[in-house]
């Protein structure tokens, strides 16, 4: 497999690059995605057997069944990423080891209707507290500690809402390639 077949298989959306300035129709965009997201991505899954579910979807790559549960893991993170953002300044945030996470009993193994059901009620509190944010604490930051690079929270929105059409799309092309 050439190196840009494999980036479109990693990437099948590209990489996420922040629009300078964020304006609201960009918050109002990606707020709109992350609240469709849940409903979007078990429609997608809610007949996979488990053949499906343990399906790579590329060479190398996770499950479905494991992408699944990383979306949970992630965007649990990323809610707690926004409140520490909220209430202190400038926290340096704990990152984890998603690929270690993945590799769990419970990313390999765990039934997908678990995380399904935390990502709907996640994002609905997740959406609620994004939808009441001001313009100023739009601009609160956390610092990742890989780089120092602060990000506010308008970007974050945006990141997480390419987060979801990301997997989405690693779902739905292997979807499509089997045919199911």
């Amino acid at each position: 497999m050439e190196e840009t077949d494999l980036e479109q298989l990693k990437y099948p959306i590209g990489k996420f690059t922040a629009p300078q300035p964020i304006t609201s129709e960009n918050l109002t965009e990606w707020i709109k995605i992350i609240e469709n997201f849940p409903q979007q991505l078990t429609k997608l899954v809610s007949k996979f057997d488990d053949e499906q579910l343990n399906t790579p979807y590329r060479l190398d790559g996770w499950t479905v069944r494991q992408v699944i549960h990383h979306i949970a893991d992630s965007h649990m993170n990323s809610y707690i990423r926004f409140k520490w953002a909220l209430t202190e300044n400038k926290p340096i945030i704990k990152p984890y080891f998603e690929g270690r996470w993945a590799e769990l009993h419970d990313g390999k193994n765990g039934p997908i209707l678990v995380s399904l059901y935390l990502i709907t009620s996640l994002h609905a509190r997740w959406v609620l507290m994004l939808k009441g944010l001001t313009p100023n604490e739009l601009q609160h930051t956390f610092i990742h500690p890989y780089g120092g690079r602060e990000i506010t929270l308008a970007e974050n929105i945006g990141i997480y809402a390419w987060h979801c059409v990301h997997h989405f799309a690693h779902i739905n092309n292997l979807r499509k390639q089997m045919n199911w």
